[in-house]
C-alpha cells in the first residue's frame, strides 16, 4: 500500500519543492518506490527532477481530466530513482475545466487509487495557495509534510495551514493529519530562527521532526542542474540531511501502520 503525502505550505519560498525533489531522491536511495506528483502549473518540481516538463506527452493535466491513468502519464527520473507525474502550463488551465465537473476535489484521489500495490510512497508537490489543485493533493493524502523556516512570519502562515487541513480533514477527508514540520534552511547562528525552532517543538512536540536541513549552498545550486540536491551533490550537509530525513519518514510510517490497520478493521 502506498502512503500518500503532501508537501504543502501556504506560504511561498519556503521550500516545498526543494523538499519533495530531495526527500523523494533520499527515499529512492534507501531502496523504497517513489511516486513525485507535480501538482504546481509552474513544473518546477519535474524540471528538478531532470524530467523535461515541454517534451511531456502526457501530464498530471490529463489524469485530473481523465483522459489518462497514472500509469501512462509517469515517467521515470532516470538519474534520481524515482517516477514523475509531471506538470508544466497546461495545468493552469485545469482548475477552470474542473469548476463543473462531478467529484473534481477527488479526480488525482482516483487516479492514485489505481497504483497503490506499485508504490511505497507518493509525495504530492502542491503549489503555494489554497486552490482546486492543492485541494486534489489534501483529498488524495494521508498526511501533510509541512517544510518552514524558523522565522515569525512562517509561523503566521501556519496557522492558516492547520485551519486548512482541520477543514479538509472534517469535510472531505477524514484521514488527513499533520505527519510533521520540517524545519529548513536552519541556520543555527541566527538566533532567532533558534528561537523559533524551540517555540515549534514546545508547541507541536513530537509533530516536528528531528531532521533539520541546515542552509545549504549546494542545494540552492542543484536545481539549476536538473537535479535534487541528493543526486547533484551526496556529500553535501544539505543532501546527508534529506537521506536522514528520508529515513525519518520511513520510521515514522512504520510507526503510524498498526494504528491505520486498526482503523481499516473497525470499519
Amino acid at each position: 500500500m502506498a502512503r500518500i503525502f503532501c508537501i504543502a505550505n501556504q506560504k511561498g519560498g519556503v521550500g516545498k519543492t526543494t523538499t519533495s525533489v530531495n526527500l523523494a531522491a533520499g527515499l529512492a536511495r534507501i531502496g523504497q518506490r517513489v511516486l513525485l506528483v507535480d501538482l504546481d502549473p509552474q513544473g518546477n518540481a519535474t524540471m528538478g527532477s531532470g524530467v523535461d516538463k515541454r517534451k511531456l506527452a502526457l501530464t498530471v493535466y490529463d489524469v485530473l481530466l481523465e483522459s489518462a491513468s497514472v500509469g501512462e502519464a509517469a515517467v521515470l527520473a532516470e538519474k534520481c530513482g524515482y517516477q514523475v507525474l509531471g506538470a508544466n502550463r497546461e495545468l493552469a488551465g485545469a482548475e477552470v475545466e474542473l469548476v463543473d465537473v462531478e467529484r473534481r476535489e477527488k479526480r488525482l484521489k482516483t487516479a492514485l487509487a489505481e497504483i497503490d500495490a506499485d508504490y511505497d510512497f507518493v509525495l504530492i508537490d502542491c503549489p503555494p495557495s489554497l486552490s482546486m489543485l492543492t485541494l486534489n493533493g489534501l483529498c488524495s493524502a494521508h498526511g501533510v509534510i509541512v517544510p518552514m523556516q524558523c522565522e515569525y512570519f512562517a509561523l503566521e502562515g501556519l496557522t492558516d495551514l492547520v485551519n486548512t487541513i482541520k477543514q479538509v480533514h472534517a469535510n472531505l477527508n477524514p484521514d488527513l493529519q499533520i505527519i510533521g514540520l520540517l524545519r529548513v534552511m536552519f541556520d543555527p547562528r541566527i538566533t532567532l530562527q533558534s528561537q523559533v525552532s524551540e517555540q515549534l517543538r514546545g508547541h507541536f512536540g513530537d509533530k516536528v521532526f528531528d531532521t533539520v536541513i541546515p542552509r545549504n549552498v549546494r542545494l540552492a545550486e542543484a536545481p539549476s542542474y536538473g537535479l535534487p540536491g541528493v543526486v547533484f551533490d551526496p556529500a553535501a550537509k544539505g543532501s546527508l540531511a534529506f537521506v536522514e530525513f528520508a529515513r525519518e519518514m520511513v520510521e515514522r510510517v512504520q510507526r503510524l501502520a498498526p494504528a491505520t490497520k486498526e482503523k481499516i478493521a473497525a470499519k
